[in-house]
């Protein structure tokens, strides 16, 4: 933020500190709008500067917490409220819990919303009073690092005050994630250490933490800790059978076969009924990141896999039960059997009972802010990797040295965390995240590496750190210099010479660790920081893709690539939250990463709308999933999730409101050629069917074009030479089906839009008696080898979302973006808004967009130096209102792994796992 910005928040920050309570947004922005009548600011803060202003200071003051939508089964009958009026339901657990939540320093909006939302969960997984058989299944969906483990020890300690007598929280595939879970149990739930109450030493054993602080009347009982996860043996000694304790007991443990095995064995000798062969007391199961490894991906029908069914087979002995998953990624949850009958829906982890959306808190550090509203501030590109460390590496690949951006990264850190000691934040944690290797072996050299650098950096401080600006002399302290400059010279509290004299503290603290199923793997250990708090940098892989929390992460470096929404979502630990030091966190990423997580960000948003749709409509979870899996995106994630049986899948696609585009297209010169001619063909028929070329700031409009004309020019255009397309959803099969289907009404007349890029350095070429310039984009260097130019990455977005506003009056815009606006749980337009706002403008007509693109490749010039850039096409398919509303496409797996590849199967998972 610039010294002028910093101004307007101090004084305005004086301002709303003298207004009544409760602070609202529009509070804030008057203020801010009276500020502006000043001449210190009059003329020179922008509406967007002003906004940014706003939304500081509501993060501040004010930070909100919406409630979610809700998909219910028909079937849901409320008990909760007729519960708690009868004195069924006490409130000792939560009672700890919302205590502990006020310590913490949380808003009270956020523990009335937590309290709010986890009612609702509540009231839908089962009365534990109705001694009737029972058997739920629902799913929680949040965003990454957004606060599902808080929201799920609320629920934990509301069910344990309704009843519950067995808990079991399953979290992650990995020992260090249960590990942490455990310790975030112990202090929520619990209130005691249990790793201090598993040590052989009894007067070591007894430690009070979290929620014990507050009251120690009824200790639940733990059968795991955090040194250890289920053991029989341990159990046994505990207690013989659930049924004998009056307080509630809880597990925490591992995604493992092993695990649960021994779990269900235990129960099955110790606790279940001999008469029924079920356990009689009720038992809540919490599936932590539900979407890894729990979901049946056996790829025949009679099979299941085995955590699956090992799941599904702890569940049915107990004669009351409930399962909730907690995810951020629910793409697999839908997705679980998607060709299964009813029956064999009710046998799976299917969440047909409800579906619960969690909104993040208006502080959340998400992909919207990081990727889209201030990209430039928090984004930096990866691109001088492939030499020393390649995107696709092998087991046995050397790191003799790191690549330059990777060292700027390590830097950046110790200057942002020097920064944060400066400001006051010294106490706090902070953590780097290293993501550059799915190997382990690769993982230790990288760390060894780092470690080298970091020791380097160590003995330049501590010999020439004293000696004020002459200690510039020195390399180390030169490019950390440099560093500063270029990354954090504007920063508030960010003096060079404040920075320099925290550098010794900074690099004293500073810890290098791998944390992966290696034997080399350290635990990050966050309660050993003291006074200082604790400095580390982190390398990993698949450990530091799935729940693991680093807190206070400031800087993080990504060189992995997946075109897997839940695996690139999950490896992003960088969302959550930074109070008072968001502005010092970067993102070191590859440039096609950079448009994958924004394309995400767009799919889980629509996901949300989605769901708060089907909630107004009153649809049920099998109706969310079957819309959900009829998205075009549908394509990608079914047949990856059905990848091992190389068979066709029929899969019924939605086309309505939702966007195609071309982005990978074959390089083959004639073919090029041919397309760009098949373009102007189009535009001059639509002249001479009296169609006239409207001038607008981002291109040329032709309003009104018969649908024939699109369909010759859909037939005409390919992608490649051959029959098959290089991507599915631009098949001109599945396109002219739809299309087909409604030509006579809804899509009878188009738009056209030949868009133009908007950057002023680039010539404009003719195209069908236009001047358009075309947009230069960056390609896969992978696929370009093999002949298949694939734009933007693998965004499958090449323009402005604002193109697709193209065709509507401005009063239909603005009130599009107005509905949009009072859509959003903050009530604020995001600077990006979700271009599924136009799609659904009523009467709107389709439309087609046309774009030129200059590939940034050597490779173009095999098709020929006279080629008028690269014709590109997007299809925005208006609302449907006809019934169905979807084609069925054939998905061929064989051709799936073709485009893709293998889904990334990580060595340090496999070894941990089995």
């Amino acid at each position: 933020m610039n010294p002028l910005l910093r101004a307007l928040e101090g004084i305005v920050q004086i301002d709303i500190g003298l207004l009544p309570k409760p602070l609202t947004a529009e509070k804030i922005r008057a203020a801010i709008a009276e500020q502006l009548k000043n001449q210190t600011f009059s003329g020179k803060v922008s509406a967007d500067e002003a906004e940014q202003v706003a939304r500081l200071l509501e993060e501040k003051h004010g930070i909100s917490m919406g409630l979610g939508a809700i998909v219910d089964a028909k079937d849901f009958v409320p008990w909760l409220n007729d519960a708690k009026i009868n004195g069924d339901v006490g409130d000792f657990y939560w009672g700890r819990y919302r205590q502990l939540l006020f310590k913490k320093g949380l808003p009270k909006s956020v523990i009335e919303a937590t309290d709010t939302v986890t009612d609702k969960v509540l009231d839908r997984i089962g009365n534990p009073r109705d001694l009737s058989r029972w058997s739920r299944r629902g799913m929680v969906v949040g965003h990454v690092q957004s606060g599902k483990t808080q929201n799920y020890t609320g629920l934990i300690c509301k069910a344990a005050d309704a009843g519950y007598r067995l808990i079991v929280v399953i979290a992650g595939i990995h020992n260090n994630l249960r590990n942490q879970t455990q310790a975030r149990i112990d202090e929520g739930f619990i209130g005691r250490d249990t790793g201090r109450l598993a040590h052989a030493n009894k007067a070591q054993r007894q430690k009070i933490i979290g929620v014990g602080q507050f009251d120690q009347r009824e200790f639940p009982v733990s059968l795991t800790n955090t040194l250890r996860d289920f053991n029989k043996a341990t159990a046994t000694t505990n207690t013989s059978q659930i049924g004998q304790y009056n307080v509630p007991v809880v597990l925490v443990i591992k995604k493992n076969s092993s695990t649960l095995k021994n779990l269900l064995e235990w129960l099955k000798e110790h606790s279940v009924h001999q008469g029924t062969q079920m356990v009689s007391q009720p038992m809540l199961l919490i599936d932590d990141e539900a979407d890894n490894a729990s979901i049946n991906t056996a790829y025949a029908r009679d099979e299941v896999t085995r955590i699956n069914g090992q799941i599904r087979e702890l569940l049915s002995l107990f004669h009351r039960s409930c399962y909730v998953g907690y995810t951020a990624t629910p793409f697999a949850n839908i997705f679980i059997d998607p060709d299964t009958d009813d029956e064999a829906l009710k046998q799976d982890l299917f969440p047909r009972h409800f579906i619960i959306g969690l909104d993040a808190p208006s502080n959340y550090f998400g992909a919207q802010k990081v990727f889209l509203d201030a990209r430039d501030q928090h984004v930096r590109l990866i691109d001088d990797n492939e030499d020393v460390l390649p995107m696709k590496h092998k087991i046995d690949h050397p790191v003799d040295v790191l690549p330059g951006s990777l060292l700027k990264a390590v830097r950046a850190f110790i200057v942002a965390r020097a920064i944060r000691n400066a400001r006051g934040q010294q106490a706090a944690h902070a953590s780097m995240l290293v993501n550059a290797s799915r190997f382990t072996d690769v993982q230790g050299r990288l760390r060894s590496r780092i470690a080298d650098v970091v020791g380097r950096i160590r003995d330049a401080v501590a010999v020439e750190g004293g000696k004020g600006r002459a200690a510039l002399h020195n390399p180390e302290i030169a490019a950390l210099h440099a560093v500063w400059e270029e990354q954090y010279a504007n920063a508030e509290g960010a003096d060079w010479s404040a920075i320099q004299a925290r550098l010794h503290e900074v690099l004293v603290a500073a810890r290098v660790v791998e944390v992966n199923a290696s034997k080399r793997s350290q635990a990050l250990d966050y309660d050993q920081g003291g006074e200082h708090g604790v400095t580390v940098i982190a390398i990993g892989g698949f450990s530091l893709s799935r729940g693991l929390t680093l807190e206070g992460l400031t800087v993080s470096y990504f060189l992995r690539n997946s075109i897997m929404y839940d695996t690139l979502m999950q490896m992003g630990r960088w969302f959550g939250y930074r109070p008072g030091y968001e502005d010092l966190c970067r993102v070191w990423i590859p440039a096609d990463g950079v448009g994958w997580y924004a394309h995400i960000h767009e799919a889980m948003d629509d996901l949300q709308t989605q769901l708060k749709r089907m909630e107004l409509a009153k649809a049920t979870p099998e109706q969310f999933g079957l819309a959900v899996r009829s998205h075009p995106e549908s394509l990608i994630v079914t047949a990856r999730n059905k990848m091992g049986t190389g068979k066709e899948l029929p899969v019924k696609v939605g086309l309505a409101e939702n966007l195609i585009e071309t982005t990978r297209i074959v390089l083959d010169g004639p073919q090029l050629r041919a397309n760009i001619r098949a373009g102007e063909s189009l535009l001059a028929a639509a002249v001479k069917s009296g169609v006239c070329a409207v001038e607008r700031s981002r291109g040329n409009l032709f309003q009104g074009v018969g649908v024939d004309l699109i369909m010759d020019f859909l037939r005409e255009y390919r992608t490649e030479p051959g029959a098959r397309p290089v991507n599915p959803l631009t098949d001109p099969k599945l396109i002219n089906d739809y299309i087909d289907a409604r030509a006579g009404s809804e899509l009878e007349k188009w738009d056209i839009f030949v868009a133009s890029s908007t950057r002023r350095d680039m010539k404009s070429l003719t195209f069908a008696g236009l001047d358009v310039v075309p947009y230069e984009l960056s390609v896969d260097t992978d696929l370009a080898k093999s002949g298949i130019l694939a734009f933007s990455g693998a965004s499958r977005r090449i323009g402005s979302s604002e193109d697709e506003s193209e065709g509507l009056t401005d009063k239909q815009i603005a009130d599009a973006r107005e509905t949009f606006r009072l859509s959003r749980d903050d009530q604020k337009l995001p600077k990006t808004v979700n271009p599924r706002i136009y799609r659904q403008v009523s009467g709107r007509r389709p439309l087609l967009i046309l774009r030129l693109v200059k590939p940034k490749l050597e490779a173009t010039r095999s098709t020929g130096d006279a080629l008028h850039g690269v014709l590109a096409w997007g299809l925005s398919f208006p609302s449907s209102q006809i019934g169905g509303g979807t084609v069925e496409y054939i998905v061929n797996t064989i051709r799936m792994r073709e485009m893709f590849g293998e889904e990334e199967i990580e060595e340090e998972a496999l070894g941990d796992a089995e």
